[in-house]
């Protein structure tokens, strides 16, 4: 189980290294075998903060579909002359498939095609794997989709701030 307080820390330092770069924040989250936009592109801290208090962990994994999602989210921001970067917070065990039913084989193939679709519109980001001890599988989601890879358990804040800045600079057009 990844516990509460390192989620949360990371995502008020993933929160608060975007709002001093006046960037905005959209968060997504995985429900009931979808993912769902909790917030849309938004520059209010407050609000990504309260889109985040009381977010479930655990349950399936539909990352195809969050894959999906932020693959549709990337295209309306460059649309809208905006540089996505997508930051990841998963063990990366994918066991939902695009149409909400479980099953890890077809979950995984296609996730596998999302994260090559990420990759081929060579949009940065960054996978924080949420492993207890980092995961072959998580390292692979990231390499597939060409995103720099940071095991969570062993990542202090000052290591995550690091990452962001280089994820966010290797963003900037």
């Amino acid at each position: 189980m990844f516990p509460d307080n390192i989620l949360n820390i990371t995502v008020e330092l993933l929160l608060n290294e975007s709002y001093a770069r006046r960037d905005q924040v959209c968060v997504l989250a995985f429900r009931a075998g979808q993912a769902q936009v909790l917030l849309p592109p938004t520059r209010s801290l407050v609000r990504a903060k309260r889109a985040l208090s009381g977010l479930p962990a655990g349950g399936g994994t539909p990352l195809a579909s969050a894959l999906r999602l932020s693959l549709e989210m990337a295209h309306q921001q460059v649309r809208l002359g905006v540089t996505p970067v997508l930051v990841v917070l998963s063990d990366g065990r994918a066991n939902v498939n695009l149409q909400g039913v479980g099953g890890r084989e077809e979950a995984q193939r296609d996730a596998r095609a999302m994260a090559q679709a990420w990759a081929q519109h060579r949009f940065t980001a960054l996978w924080l794997d949420t492993s207890m001890q980092p995961d072959p599988l998580a390292q692979q989601w990231a390499a597939l989709m060409m995103a720099r890879y940071l095991p969570m358990p062993y990542a202090p804040s000052a290591r995550m701030a690091d990452a962001m800045r280089l994820v966010l600079h290797d963003a900037t057009p």
